[in-house]
């Protein structure tokens, strides 16, 4: 594998983003539509006491995937009522052409006592090319069992012979690295199944191997396939010192299967890094790869967890030359 990067496709602080939302354009997920792509993101704004919420908006790219035709002008899916697992974000959305509906896998989250938050993953529905959704309920379709006790997220979903595979992530553990510190987290990538997109069937397992130690925090599983071999990429960290320490911070990681279930990670062959300098020097992650005109692509946040946007690579399998995407003017468009 090898990723060309052509730049920072999106910076949300060069535009106007709903619900007066100013931070962050997180987990970049697409939706391929007749005539340009869609790219859902995750941003943030602050509540009154002071916190974050995370809102999902989106922006709409031309295919020649360069020119930004506009940005949503409202959150796409409304945050979840008082206690809801999504009462305080939806951060990130995973996008499913369905036949004619689009479905989104939410990964809700809400804050906690004492640990600072709990995420399961939700469903809405879309009939107007991902304009518009509407919940399947107001509980989520796969949140904590009995193996896989909190933090249930990160949903990429595939419909491969009728029936739907998920990766998404779970919680092993809290831990207190430092006594004066809060507790941070460690999760793992999983793998369901289900026959309708709503009833999951999961053994609550670990799919990918540790590189860095058993306290190896995986996420936002993405998955495309080629040449007959699937491929996955995703991102890791430590768990503890990511937010300070770029060397601790989040990478993309890399891995194969022939056939969905047994995966074999090999980092090596990632085909992409952290660069020199500039927005994507300190971190990678929240990985996103989809094909459009037989190319595969990558969308990807860079440092701070994507706070001035994401940036996009193409996957070099033939000598072509393809055009960095640079910033353009926007226009307005309903959402």
């Amino acid at each position: 594998m090898k990723w060309k990067k052509l730049g920072k496709l999106f910076d949300p602080a060069d535009h106007v983003l709903p619900l007066e939302c100013t931070d962050f354009a997180q987990s970049p997920q697409t939706l391929l539509l007749h005539d340009r792509l869609r790219i859902y993101f995750s941003t943030r704004k602050r509540d009154h006491t002071g916190k974050y919420l995370s809102h999902v908006a989106f922006v709409d790219i031309a295919l020649d995937l360069h020119t930004i035709i506009g940005v949503s002008t409202d959150t796409v899916i409304a945050l979840g009522g008082l206690g809801c697992f999504d009462e305080h974000g939806i951060f990130p959305v995973n996008m499913v052409q369905d036949g004619n509906r689009v479905l989104a896998y939410t990964t809700g989250w809400n804050r906690k006592v004492s640990v600072s938050v709990d995420a399961s993953i939700g469903l809405a529905i879309s009939q107007d090319n991902g304009l518009t959704f509407e919940k399947y309920g107001t509980g989520p379709v796969m949140s904590a069992s009995l193996h896989e006790p909190f933090l249930v997220a990160d949903a990429y979903v595939v419909i491969h012979d009728g029936t739907y595979h998920m990766w998404y992530i779970f919680g092993t553990a809290w831990k207190k690295f430092h006594p004066d510190e809060a507790p941070d987290r460690v999760y793992k990538i999983a793998h369901a199944t289900s026959s309708d997109g709503i009833h999951w069937q999961r053994d609550g397992k670990p799919i990918i191997a540790d590189r860095l130690n058993q306290d190896e925090c995986q996420a936002l599983p993405t998955i495309f396939e080629r040449h007959g071999r699937y491929h996955m990429y995703f991102c890791y960290r430590q768990a503890y010192g990511f937010r300070t320490d770029s060397n601790s911070a989040y990478r993309i990681g890399y891995a194969w299967s022939d056939d969905m279930i047994a995966w074999h990670r090999d980092d090596s062959l990632a085909g992409i890094d952290i660069a020199a300098e500039g927005w994507d020097s300190q971190m990678q992650c929240y990985p996103h790869t989809f094909e459009l005109g037989g190319a595969i692509y990558m969308l990807y946040n860079g440092n701070e967890f994507g706070r001035s946007g994401f940036g996009l690579a193409r996957l070099c399998e033939q000598e072509q030359d393809v055009h960095a995407p640079s910033p353009a003017a926007h226009t307005r468009i309903p959402s």
